[in-house]
């Protein structure tokens, strides 16, 4: 016993808890069934495998910032008739990360964009990506503040390192002249890395020159979002938040 507490001791000295969790139990299993020494130490090596792959992607979830759990097998795509369901499960796929494709959602409030989005940002995650979500509003305050303190370059560059990057919600606002050139900096920086962008927005593509400036930093956006890219529109969609009827 006092042996076993030893081993505990040590296991968690040397932060194994994956092996500590299942210790007992497996020097149980191998003194009923005989397992070989190479075998003990396959199973310890499995359950801390296990347990680290576990606690790095609770810790990519974490830090994504994910504003709610939302994943594409809980999307009503049956309410939704202006999305192509095998087109969304093909993308989920994560093809579009390996090509650098960016994925942009054009459609009016409520219909489901977000929620997309963030079912494909999740199975990134998922999938050992690092990802992250930001309100544009708020990427924007944060890339603002960020020129008062000089720590633009360093944000800049955590943010163009992101495998996955998704920016919602862009259109409720209108960026001054410092902040477009900050949001021109970061999408050039992805471009550059071959690094894809999920984008949501209200506008269609040449709506963007309304609140956006000037309108050939504009252009020069487009041109790089647009290179590689996969454009969902759903203008003519269906509001999802449309109140459902009483039961009678």
């Amino acid at each position: 016993m006092n042996q076993l507490i030893h081993l505990h001791q040590l296991l968690a000295q040397l932060r194994l808890t994956g092996m500590d969790q299942i210790l007992e139990d497996i020097l149980g299993k191998a003194e009923k069934q005989g397992l070989s020494v190479q075998e003990v130490l396959h199973e310890l090596l499995l359950a801390e495998k296990r347990h680290k792959q576990e606690r790095s992607l609770q810790y990519r979830i974490k830090q994504a910032d994910l504003p709610f759990e939302w994943g594409l097998e809980s999307f009503p795509f049956d309410r939704q008739p202006c999305i192509d369901k095998s087109r969304i499960m093909t993308l989920a796929g994560l093809g579009f990360i390996q090509r650098a494709e960016n994925i942009v959602f054009i459609g009016p409030t409520g219909v489901g964009k977000t929620g997309l989005a963030l079912g494909l940002l999740r199975k990134a995650l998922l999938q050992g990506y690092r990802g992250k979500f930001y309100k544009v509003q708020n990427l924007m305050d944060q890339l603002f503040d960020s020129l008062a303190d000089r720590s633009s370059p360093r944000f800049l560059k955590r943010l163009a390192n992101y495998d996955l990057l998704l920016l919602d919600e862009l259109g409720y606002l209108t960026l001054g002249r410092e902040q477009m050139n900050m949001f021109f900096r970061l999408m050039d920086e992805r471009y550059s890395k071959n690094k894809p962008t999920m984008i949501t927005t209200n506008l269609e593509y040449d709506e963007w020159y309304n609140i956006l400036e000037p309108a050939q930093m504009v252009a020069a956006l487009l041109d790089r979002l647009k290179h590689h890219c996969v454009t969902i529109s759903m203008i003519e969609g269906d509001t999802l938040r449309r109140p459902e009827p009483a039961a009678t």
